[in-house]
């Protein structure tokens, strides 16, 4: 196939996976425009300042906004590729909500032209990325899509999940293998070449709906596996028997691996991306159901743990160390940490000292609470009865034996287990 030059990409959404992808793109010498319906986003992204925290986004983005390679409007314009990164959650009955990938196809339908490539990267229902090209198709009647002409169409229209890990974003952006999936042969040898510009991973190029099926196997594999650590977790207390200690004496056998568990599993994918397929099929998906009821349940699990041990003392004073969904980032998404506080808030279970040094104050959903304060580490251990590890972060590892002697400690990520006093 002959080359097709991409001199302008548009990024649709700058979020966690857009504004990475956005920058690294403008890096290797594209010009691309950045879209999002957030317009104090658009204007700091202008500024050339990250809105996420990631190790050295902030010195790419710099680079590329003084260099002109980035601008961030709020409605798209003419490019070469479209890059379609917006979030796809799922409602209160966990149907999936593609509400924002259709505004996205919407909003880009009127500035298509001949030629032009469309990469649908949010995590999908399978069928998806035909679907979505049926309603451009209906919105650009003037334009062939690869549907009705297949490799002869205007518009090229193609699938590739984003495969990244927060705090990790840009070398995995590189570094990682893709999965792409074309509507026709040609939409997929096009994205290929096009995540070849600075993708140094392999590219398997198959169909569209197969790729939107590999996102969601993975995210459902990992599910089901954490459900499992999960799960012995929660066993172990039971039997007063430790988990973590399970755990590694049993991945010692060499073909076994079981994950580390903890207060339930967090982030924009594993606790979203499994509903996707029990939604095609729930009679059948039932490990995957069972998983995601596991997971969830672990959440609750820890609340009862700490509303237990709250209740041995007569005011409690709780610290709660952390609310993003992993260690070391600022990411708050479907955070299981976050459920446990919100839900110790509204039992009134104690005074609660929140810490969680990645932001600057309190989320949205915990202001207001008369029994809630945003605190830093040093006043929370020190007015503390009871302490709650609920994320990894490194500064967490740091506090020191004399600093929590005598506290009682819930440590749901094992953070602390190898301290001897502690128990």
């Amino acid at each position: 196939m002959k080359s097709k030059p991409f001199d302008t990409a548009s990024v649709i959404g700058l979020g966690y996976v857009g504004l990475p992808t956005a920058a690294v793109l403008a890096s290797r010498g594209l010009s691309v425009i950045g879209v999002d319906i957030n317009a104090k986003a658009v204007e700091i992204i202008n500024t050339g300042a990250s809105l996420i925290v990631e190790p050295d986004l902030d010195v790419v983005l710099q680079g590329v906004v003084a260099a002109k390679r980035l601008r961030a409007v709020m409605t798209p314009e003419p490019a070469d590729v479209f890059v379609i990164a917006v979030p796809t959650p799922v409602h209160k009955d966990n149907r999936p909500d593609l509400s924002a990938v259709e505004a996205a196809m919407r909003s880009i339908a009127p500035v298509l032209k001949k030629g032009d490539l469309v990469i649908l990267e949010s995590t999908s229902p399978v069928g998806t990325t035909a679907r979505m090209s049926e309603l451009v198709a209906q919105l650009r009647p003037d334009l062939t899509f690869p549907q009705h002409a297949p490799n002869q169409s205007d518009i090229r229209m193609a699938y590739c999940p984003e495969r990244i890990l927060p705090g990790q974003t840009l070398r995995e952006l590189i570094d990682n293998s893709r999965t792409v999936g074309g509507l026709d042969t040609v939409s997929g040898d096009l994205a290929c070449e096009f995540y070849r510009i600075f993708t140094k991973g392999h590219l398997s190029k198959t169909t569209a709906s197969t790729a939107e099926f590999v996102k969601l196997a993975e995210n459902s594999y990992r599910d089901v596996n954490l459900a499992f650590a999960n799960e012995l977790s929660m066993l172990c207390d039971r039997l007063d028997v430790d988990v973590f200690d399970v755990i590694a004496a049993a991945n010692l056998h060499p073909r076994v691996d079981i994950l580390r568990p903890g207060p339930g599993v967090g982030g924009h994918c594993i606790p979203v991306d499994p509903w996707f397929i029990i939604d095609a099929w729930p009679e059948k998906a039932r490990i995957i159901r069972t998983a995601r009821e596991v997971n969830e349940g672990k959440t609750g699990f820890v609340v009862e743990k700490v509303r237990q041990r709250a209740g041995r003392f007569k005011d409690p004073v709780i610290a709660l160390l952390g609310l993003a969904y992993k260690p070391d980032v600022d990411d708050l998404r479907e955070s299981p940490a976050l459920h446990i506080v919100e839900q110790l808030a509204s039992e009134n279970v104690g005074q609660l000292l929140v810490v969680e040094p990645f932001i600057d104050e309190l989320p949205p959903s915990l202001r207001g609470w008369n029994n809630v304060r945003f605190s830093t580490m040093k006043t929370a251990l020190a007015e503390a009865d009871l302490v709650v590890v609920l994320v990894g972060h490194a500064e967490f590892a740091r506090v020191k034996d004399k600093e929590i002697a005598e506290k009682a400690i819930i440590d749901t990520v094992g953070l602390w287990r190898f301290r001897k006093d502690l128990d």
